[in-house]
């Protein structure tokens, strides 16, 4: 499995504090001892769970029995809401469904020409096969193959091929330019299209770098670009200028030194820009990649696979990585076989197959990641997923452990309650789904999903990392998740 030390150092570190990010609720009511309801009586309980929350917007929930899919409670349940990354619940089982829990994502070093002495006659092309786990490490390694393969010298072209998948500059336009949780996809990812941003300030002013880090590795690189500016405001400005991700930050925002991870507009570029740099530390000069869209009559000298697709949607479920979704949904559309043209084509044709697969008509996703806010998933229509996959045995065993707290926050690690959930967080929007067993061994489905889109609405786009009021209203929403997980406990299950 992969570690979290290990997830982190290919990236992941760039998540810290992101918007995108999904986090426990607050707040626990112990439980208390089952008691016979009246159904009236359970309705009014549960308005007046909602009404106490003193939450904005709209609220939607749904529980039912695993078991007998025998539905217990909803409070709006056909009402469809943003799922923000709940909607990761749903591509894990499209990718399952259409790739298959063993599919590995192959990157290749391919020769396109003869191989005369060690000396290709021809063009080397990186080419990409839609693996969102993809490192400077593998690159690393493939330039390692590559020399132990006998190549010494390339005479032609070196080409990155990044056509298995359609470009995106952004998997969310209506996000700031500079957060690392809504970077582009294309066919070839490094890094989760992250470059790591690192400034120092000294005597003379800032020095500062931009690299393709791991633990192991930390190539500089040409296609992004950072210039220091005196001003307080903007924090960063973007544009694509003569092919490179050119950025500025304000000076006043950056006190003596630190670090972050900023999206990649250029995958292809980026990609080849790092593979340039570890083919040369091998003695083998390539010059500045081009990247091309078609893939000739070609002979492969080296080759670097995924794990298994199972472990990746473990680990995107439990870090909710953003590209991660996105490059598998479309992956898996494509390989159903239409290929998408745009996020919003692929999750069309996933909203297309949960509704044949499921019966789940009411809701449609205009992403893979629940980024995008005009996604819309009604709690009745997951609810109807979730039993389904818990019957399969699919999901259940790659959703990570939802902690139970107490008033404080702290975790209760002797919870009577035991939850596998999805988290799902956006500013002012909040989701939970999954499975919950209560004391008596009762094993329910859930779905909580709230959305405040009138404050959404309102938020510019400059203040979209961190908006006034988002905190506070999501701080709610996580402790009324809470509440209802509680009341269910007790209702059905002692």
């Amino acid at each position: 499995m992969i570690s979290r030390r290990k997830f982190l150092g290919a990236g992941m570190a760039a998540l810290a504090g992101s918007a995108s990010w999904a986090n426990a609720p607050t707040m626990s009511l112990r439980p208390v001892a089952r008691k016979k309801v009246l159904a009236g009586a359970a309705a009014a309980d549960l308005e007046a769970i909602l009404a106490g929350s003193g939450l904005q917007g709209k609220v939607a929930c749904a529980v039912a029995d695993v078991k007998t899919g025998a539905r217990l409670e909803s409070q709006a349940g056909a009402a469809g809401l943003p799922p923000a990354s709940v909607a990761k619940t749903l591509t894990a089982l499209y990718s399952l469904d259409v790739l298959g829990a063993e599919h590995r994502f192959t990157t290749q070093v391919l020769a396109a020409g003869q191989i005369r002495s060690g000396v290709l006659h021809g063009d080397l092309i990186l080419a990409g096969g839609g693996d969102p786990m993809l490192n400077t490490d593998h690159l690393a390694q493939l330039a390692r193959s590559m020399k132990a393969a006998g190549l010494r010298e390339v005479r032609g072209d070196f080409k990155v091929w990044d056509g298995a998948l359609p470009q995106v500059q952004s998997i969310d336009p209506e996000q700031p330019d500079h957060v690392g949780y809504s970077p582009a996809v294309s066919g070839i990812a490094l890094n989760f299209n992250r470059v790591h941003f690192e400034w120092k300030r000294g005597a003379k002013g800032w020095s500062v770098s931009m690299d393709a880090r791991t633990e192991k590795y930390r190539p500089e690189v040409a296609m992004a670009r950072m210039a220091v500016k005196n001003r307080a405001l903007p924090v960063y400005t973007y544009v694509d200028r003569g092919g490179a991700d050119t950025w500025t930050v304000a000076s006043q925002a950056l006190g003596n030194g630190g670090s972050r991870w900023l999206p990649v507009r250029r995958p292809a570029e980026y990609a080849g820009d790092v593979f340039r740099t570890l083919a040369r530390s091998h003695g083998i000069a390539l010059r500045k990649s081009k990247v091309t869209q078609s893939l000739p009559q070609t002979q492969v000298l080296a080759q670097h696979q995924s794990p298994p697709l199972s472990v990746m949607l473990k680990a995107m479920l439990k870090y909710s990585n953003n590209l991660m979704a996105e490059m598998i949904g479309m992956s898996a559309t494509a390989a159903a076989g239409k290929r998408p043209g745009s996020l919003r084509q692929s999750a069309a044709q996933m909203s297309d197959w949960a509704a044949r697969k499921y019966g789940m008509k009411d809701s449609r996703l205009v992403d893979h990641s629940g980024l995008g806010d005009a996604s819309r998933m009604t709690p009745d229509d997951l609810v109807t997923v979730l039993i389904a996959a818990h019957g399969a045995g699919q999901l259940k065993p790659l959703l990570k452990p939802f902690p139970m707290r107490d008033r404080k926050g702290r975790v209760l690690k002797s919870h009577p309650i035991k939850v596998l959930a999805k988290t799902g967080t956006l500013n002012f929007v909040s989701g939970l789904g999954g499975f919950m067993t209560a004391a008596d061994g009762t094993e329910l489905a859930f779905a909580i999903f709230a959305a405040n889109t009138t404050a959404r609405s309102r938020i510019k786009r400059a203040d979209r990392e961190r908006p006034p009021g988002a905190r506070g209203w999501n701080r709610k929403a996580k402790a009324l998740q809470q509440m209802l997980i509680e009341r269910w406990g007790s209702v059905y299950g002692s």
